[in-house]
């Protein structure tokens, strides 16, 4: 087991940037900033109109983090301890719950509390139930 080192200044203003994305997405366009939304839209059958600013939006969620090694001059090495069935599966499990739950965690977490929606203050909770679940299992259990 590999300590997580505890970084709560980053940690608060990366939250703070991510509320701040999800207030100005919703003052400038009226829609929340739900990431699994973006991404669905990206695909047919859809048509309707925003494909660049959604695109664009994504491309920042991937592009941020080289942006900040380039300015800092260091990147952090992510460790995935997981084999590759393991990761396959959990992608699947996400992918699965995103659309069974009608949105992900960045469109309930985040947007969904803000505006008091019950269900995403219960999917919420749901998501993190589940988390604690699987990290105390993985990590102590199995």
């Amino acid at each position: 087991m590999t300590p997580t080192d505890f970084t709560p200044f980053a940690s608060l203003l990366g939250g703070a940037l991510i509320g701040a994305a999800a207030v100005a997405m919703m003052a400038g366009t009226g829609r929340i900033a739900g990431i699994s939304g973006f991404a669905v839209r990206l695909l047919p059958p859809y048509t309707e109109n925003g494909f660049a600013g959604r695109l664009a939006f994504l491309l920042g969620i991937v592009l941020a983090p080289l942006l900040v090694g380039f300015a800092t001059g260091s990147m952090p090495v992510p460790v995935i301890e997981a084999g590759t069935p393991v990761l396959v599966l959990a992608g699947l499990l996400v992918g699965f719950g995103a659309v069974w739950g009608n949105g992900c965690t960045s469109g309930h977490g985040v947007c969904g509390i803000s505006r008091l929606s019950m269900r995403s203050i219960v999917a919420t909770l749901v998501f993190m139930a589940t988390a604690v679940a699987t990290v105390f299992l993985t990590r102590h259990v199995l």
